[in-house]
């Protein structure tokens, strides 16, 4: 699908989303000369334009360190505001007078997902969906498989599957997408990057902190759902993928590919883990269930990957805050020659690091001065330091939903794959266990990779 907005309207333009993410990314199109629209920020506060522009302004300088100050009053002519209750077919009659003169809208609702179907019933029956509109939505993008595809459903009656755009914001990140151009663009990883070669694939997301003030939010979704089904899974997707060659369609085919070769997770080979002082934070339940960590593995029966153990494990309130692939490569054999034994302790890794200090290295064999050993030794590369600054995920992302690229945004068929992964763990979850904060998750979780060489730290 191609063609310009010429028109873009926000739905939550005054919540946490928008003040955190959305108005710093349009703010840097517009500097970019990226966004060439006007925005129609939709809120329930009675806020003025110009209340608006003072909200805008005041997320954007404390987003960016430098902000430019024409490039900032072009943006904030751009911002209309219209209020009301989303619910209320009024606000939507406003809307419509606001937009006129638009024929290619895009909706993008920064909003609750429980709100998703009934924003796009009430833009179709106010008239405001034609044949080039589109919706952009945030995740999660259901509950469980059931949900998802009742959402699904409810959503494509009103706007066709090639003019909904999910979000999943990890897509949208330069070291998420640099997965590819490391893999395919270099000589010395392709012919590697195969069962022949790779003993495992392991995911972290570690995370630092807790829920703090966000127990409310998190305690309905827990890791699983707020991290797994679709932030890890679609990395995994990059990391695992055949070439894409073709059209715009290439990647999204590619990705899917590598899901429908995914088995469901066995609830056996999985951890799921809570710390302690989770239950007494404000909104949580006092009984939650929750996990605040999870590990298991998974598996991809194609030709590439089958047999090799796929470990993922995410949690929070453990030891960093980083985000990791580690390609573990297969043991070289230990040589003897005469009276000497070639010894060589560690395992050769490849680790693409997505979080922050994003980069790559690659661990190495040297000899150990005046010993027949051999230690790891890592050649690195920060992406930052040697490439410059990224943009952040949200410019991408929104830059191409108005621009109707769709590349970046996970299709159904490949939700439906995700959710129906990691089913079986919402079915029939492994108990509860508990974790000192400040570890790397319940003691039970080590044994999932235990025997692949145990889980590699973020250094």
């Amino acid at each position: 699908m191609t063609g310009i907005a010429d028109a873009l309207v926000v739905f939550g333009i005054t919540g946490d989303l928008a003040r955190r993410s959305t108005l710093p990314a349009l703010y840097s199109l517009s500097q970019q000369g990226l966004l060439t629209c006007p925005v129609i920020g939709v809120g329930r506060r009675p806020v003025s334009d110009d209340e608006l522009r003072k909200h805008a302004t005041e997320a954007i300088q404390a987003a960016e360190d430098d902000v430019d100050d024409a490039a900032l009053a072009e943006f904030l002519g751009r911002l209309q505001y219209v209020g009301g209750n989303a619910e209320e077919s009024s606000m939507y009659e406003r809307l419509r007078e606001v937009l006129a003169c638009a024929t290619l809208p895009v909706f993008y609702l920064a909003t609750p997902p429980s709100m998703f179907d009934e924003i796009a019933e009430e833009l179709a029956g106010a008239g405001l969906v034609g044949d080039e509109s589109r919706l952009v939505v945030e995740k999660p993008f259901g509950t469980d498989l059931a949900s998802a595809r009742d959402l699904n459903r409810r959503l494509t009656a009103i706007f066709p599957e090639e003019r909904l755009f999910r979000i999943d914001h990890f897509l949208g990140k330069e070291p998420v997408q640099d997965i590819m151009y490391l893999r395919f663009a270099n000589a010395m990883f392709e012919p590697i990057w195969n069962r022949e070669h790779v003993a495992s694939i392991q995911i972290t997301m570690a995370e630092d902190f807790g829920i703090d003030d966000r127990g409310g939010f998190y305690d309905p979704v827990g890791a699983i759902r707020d991290v797994v089904q679709n932030h890890l899974l679609q990395v995994l997707a990059l990391v695992a993928m055949e070439p894409p060659s073709g059209d715009h369609d290439a990647i999204p085919r590619r990705r899917e590919d590598v899901f429908r070769a995914m088995p469901a997770v066995d609830p056996r080979e999985a951890v799921r883990g809570q710390y302690v002082g989770y239950r007494d934070i404000e909104g949580v339940q006092p009984d939650s269930d929750t996990e605040t960590f999870v590990s298991l593995q998974l598996e991809i029966e194609n030709w590439r990957w089958a047999g090799v153990p796929i470990l993922i494990r995410a949690g929070k309130a453990l030891p960093a805050t980083a985000t990791e692939i580690v390609i573990r490569l297969q043991r070289v054999p230990q040589l003897q020659w005469g009276g000497h034994r070639l010894y060589s302790p560690g395992y050769d890794d490849i680790v693409l690091r997505i979080g922050r200090q994003a980069g790559i290295s690659i661990y190495v064999r040297a000899k150990t001065p005046g010993k027949a050993v051999s230690q790891p030794v890592s050649l690195d590369l920060d992406f930052a330091e040697e490439l410059g600054e990224p943009p952040q995920p949200y410019e991408r992302l929104l830059s191409d939903a108005l621009r109707g690229d769709p590349t970046l945004f996970p299709r159904w068929s490949v939700v439906e794959e995700t959710w129906r992964i990691v089913q079986p763990l919402l079915d029939e979850p492994p108990p509860v266990e508990r974790y000192q904060p400040g570890s790397w998750g319940p003691t039970s979780s080590h044994a999932v990779a235990a025997a692949h060489g145990g889980w590699r730290e973020p250094s």
